[in-house]
């Protein structure tokens, strides 16, 4: 990962995050929240201008069509030990005062489908001194705010000897998390930050192909859900693009924990797949800082596709969740554009031969 990190230039970016998104597009994603720390050169200065890979971010974005929720992510040191970044780390980096620069830069171009919110990238990599300032600043006080916590027990067990609290327990403690604030992972809580998180009105974004393939863990979803908590989904390390394989997988993880079936269907909702979409679809609406009336984008399964041939309304996200991975995408409109006609998004060759001409200069 750091060997082609060390390689991406402005150009480069916009190149592999067009792609990206094109296939986010076709696989039924409208909007992304971008978690973006590659901010410098690979030596850690600052392009010209200072916000040139955030700029690539948004020229990806509005080339495919697709919403962007730009979130610029604060990373200062190496762990709760406060050790400097490591020289491959440099690029990451930021003062408190060069990345509210950057937030208010990047807000003055803020358009129809960008929104830019505020990312610190995790109490191991932001100090609380840090974390404090930011959250101070005028420039926190709308928008998003998202954090990776509690994704790993080693997480956990560098936090309770620095900080002598759980990460969820210092962060609630700490900071006024309220609706705006995303978690990303919180993959381990106990019952008593389980309950807390649930009640502050914040999402998780959980990320289950990720989790999955780092060995993360599972989160405790039913407790979560049963205390009032929110969700969203995303594909994190981009192991595989798709929403339905993240809610097929997150289900299938609770299953296989509780031993029993269907474990978030309920008397109201009996349709799993129906229930999980509702709730990643709200809960992704609000960690991508979207109001009521944001975001008119929209996609279109095919309803001749045998797969769902003689299934009724409320069996039609059952069926596109759990029976395969059939491409049952049709077309996707963002921000009231056609992006996806017939499962293909509009500008996909110049797009993948942009990509492949990239993909060899990065690997050479």
């Amino acid at each position: 990962m750091y060997a082609f990190a060390a390689r991406f230039d402005p150009d480069l970016l916009q190149a592999v995050a067009a792609q990206s998104y094109v296939e986010m597009l076709e696989a039924g994603y409208t909007r992304v929240c971008e978690f973006h720390y590659l901010h410098h050169a690979p030596d850690g200065s600052p392009y010209a201008p200072a916000s040139a890979m955030a700029d690539a971010l948004i020229a990806a974005a509005n080339e495919v069509g697709i919403g962007l929720t730009l979130l610029p992510a604060l990373y200062m040191q190496g762990g709760f030990d406060g050790r400097p970044l490591a020289p491959r780390q440099h690029r990451f980096a930021h003062t408190v005062d060069s990345y509210l620069a950057l937030i208010e830069h990047l807000r003055a171009q803020e358009s129809q489908g960008v929104i830019v919110g505020v990312a610190l990238h995790s109490l191991r990599a932001v100090p609380a001194s840090a974390l404090r300032a930011v959250l101070e600043s005028g420039l926190a006080a709308r928008g998003p705010v998202h954090i990776h916590v509690a994704e790993q027990t080693a997480e956990v067990d560098d936090c309770l000897a620095f900080n002598r609290q759980r990460p969820i327990s210092w962060l609630l403690d700490h900071a006024a998390v309220d609706h705006r604030w995303c978690l990303v992972h919180a993959t381990h809580m106990d019952d008593a930050e389980t309950l807390r998180l649930a009640r502050s009105g914040a999402v998780v974004a959980l990320c289950p192909t990720t989790e999955a393939n780092l060995g993360d863990g599972l989160f405790p979803l039913q407790a979560y859900l049963n205390a009032g908590g929110r969700i969203a989904i995303g594909s994190d390390s981009n192991i595989s693009i798709s929403p339905i394989e993240e809610l097929r997988w997150l289900d299938y993880g609770q299953r296989l924990r509780r031993k029993i079936r269907n474990p978030v269907a309920t008397e109201v909702v009996p349709h799993s797949g129906e229930r999980l979409f509702a709730l990643a679809f709200d809960g992704g609406r609000q960690a991508a800082g979207l109001q009521a009336d944001d975001d008119e984008s929209f996609f279109e399964l095919d309803g001749a596709h045998p797969l769902l041939s003689g299934v009724g309304s409320e069996e039609v996200l059952d069926c596109w969740i759990y029976a395969g991975n059939a491409h049952l995408l049709r077309n996707t409109c963002s921000a009231l554009a056609l992006c996806v006609q017939d499962g293909r998004h509009v500008r996909r060759e110049f797009i993948a031969e942009r990509y492949r001409k990239a993909l060899a200069r990065l690997r050479d």
